[in-house]
């Protein structure tokens, strides 16, 4: 499949300092373009209503049912998104191109009747004292992001990678012009203008889809069908996302953290900024993980199950194989590198960064602590791309798994210990599932031939 590999490689071919900082920024913007994009444009939305939208406290519930239903729609597609991503790539190999296009829209059509019925429900018991205007925006934002990330989730698998960041520009820039030409009709008009922006995002990614697999077939479902798709995937996806919110949720809902803002949704005053900014020292780590991944790894990856497949000589095989172990296990050292300078660089700065845009320096501690878990998830985000690579699906259910489980019981335990301790859950919940990872990780590459030739059935 064409994508940004190929993109990263011309850049490198010139073969100077130049081209080396320009391929790294390409593939940081195109890594984590459409993360900052989103809450930027949210960002944006609620710095330019102040002074418009009156009283300030509808921007606090116009950016708290945003934060929520995002959370809420990639917990809930998680089961399909791996799963789904999967099935399609197996479609691939097989050239059956035409079964691909009447699936999605099959995905996407299970996807709207499941949140559209988890919204339904939502709208009407969570939010009792909200007008029906709101309830009708709060159902189909959340629908229409579900279906986002499952186009989203699809144009990854294909390494569309450009075309997402494009379309995510274009959504989002008409998700904020709207917002501030409806931001005179309050909490609603801001919703009204971020589901414009959705909706195109959406249209966008959705028309690009169906023209580059055409078909004469409407809608199936074939990939409901047994064996069709990976149960560990459907399980993996969704442990994944709901680790990753877990330890937000539980601070939100914590009676000492977290206060309610609007109907049954609540923020955290004291972990929601810290974990934002900590966020964005991530975009390092996410250029070096495409970089890596998506060069050298994928290219001697290929080489050596092509070998495999064709019969290519045993010392062709073992050098593809020994090449492809050298390039994961310096991808993921190299991200832990990268991650490790951007750490090292927020303790440097974040004393002058919170005294210039006005936030107070109790924050320190907990912002160290984020920035140190968000390098760990873009390590554990390298790991889990090799495990996928290798078809080691079970290994990265485990890990998912034993992630959520860490993450819940060890924030619950820094709530308990106090304000000292917060953010440690999540970050020690990272640490041990990255070396747990780590490990499982090289047995398996020391052990590939012998799994790839013995083990197939």
């Amino acid at each position: 499949m064409a994508g940004i590999g190929f993109e990263i490689k011309k850049i490198l071919r010139r073969d100077s300092y130049l081209s080396l900082f320009t391929a790294y920024a390409y593939a940081g913007i195109i890594g984590s373009g459409p993360w900052v994009l989103s809450i930027l444009g949210v960002l944006l939305i609620g710095i330019m209503s102040l002074g418009v939208v009156v009283p300030n406290v509808l921007i606090t519930q116009f950016q708290v049912t945003v934060t929520h239903l995002i959370a809420m729609s990639l917990i809930l597609t998680g089961f399909l998104q791996l799963a789904f991503t999967r099935y399609i790539a197996d479609r691939l190999f097989e050239n059956d191109n035409s079964i691909i296009l009447p699936n999605f829209i099959g995905a996407l059509f299970v996807t709207t009747l499941v949140s559209g019925l988890f919204a339904v429900a939502l709208a009407v018991f969570a939010f009792p004292q909200q007008g029906a205007v709101y309830r009708i925006l709060l159902i189909a934002n959340f629908v229409v992001l579900c279906n986002i990330w499952i186009a989203t989730i699809f144009l990854s698998g294909m390494k569309n990678y450009k075309a997402i960041l494009i379309l995510y520009t274009v959504g989002y820039s008409i998700a904020v012009i709207g917002a501030i030409l409806l931001r005179s009709g309050g909490l609603n008009g801001l919703l009204i203008g971020i589901l414009i922006g959705h909706f195109v995002l959406f249209s966008g990614m959705a028309l690009l889809i169906i023209r580059s697999y055409p078909s004469n077939r409407f809608i199936e479902f074939d990939f409901l069908r047994k064996k069709r798709m990976f149960t560990s995937l459907i399980w993996t996806g969704f442990f994944f996302n709901f680790g990753v919110w877990i330890d937000k949720y539980l601070f939100w809902y914590s009676p000492s953290t977290g206060q309610p803002v609007i109907g049954l949704f609540n923020a955290s005053l004291i972990y929601d900024l810290p974990i934002f900014l900590a966020y964005l020292s991530i975009i390092p780590g996410m250029a070096v993980f495409l970089v890596r991944m998506e060069t050298d790894f994928v290219e001697y990856y290929q080489k050596f199950y092509d070998a495999v497949r064709d019969g290519g000589t045993l010392a062709y095989i073992e050098e593809m194989r020994d090449e492809m172990v050298s390039t994961a296990r310096q991808g993921i050292f190299e991200i832990i590198k990268i991650q490790s300078i951007a750490v090292l660089i927020v303790f440097v700065t974040a004393p002058a960064l919170l005294k210039l845009i006005g936030i107070s320096q109790f924050y320190l501690s907990l912002l160290y602590v984020d920035v140190v878990a968000a390098g760990l998830q873009v390590v554990f985000l390298g790991v889990l791309n090799v495990l996928f690579y290798l078809d080691k699906r079970i290994i990265a259910l485990i890990m998912t798994g034993l992630f959520v489980l860490l993450n819940f019981i060890f924030s619950l335990i820094s709530l308990y210990l106090g304000a000292t301790w917060y953010g440690y859950g999540f970050a020690v919940s990272l640490l041990i599932s990255v070396v747990v990872g780590l490990y499982w990780l090289d047995k398996k590459l020391v052990i590939l031939e012998y799994e790839t030739f013995m083990l197939q059935k």
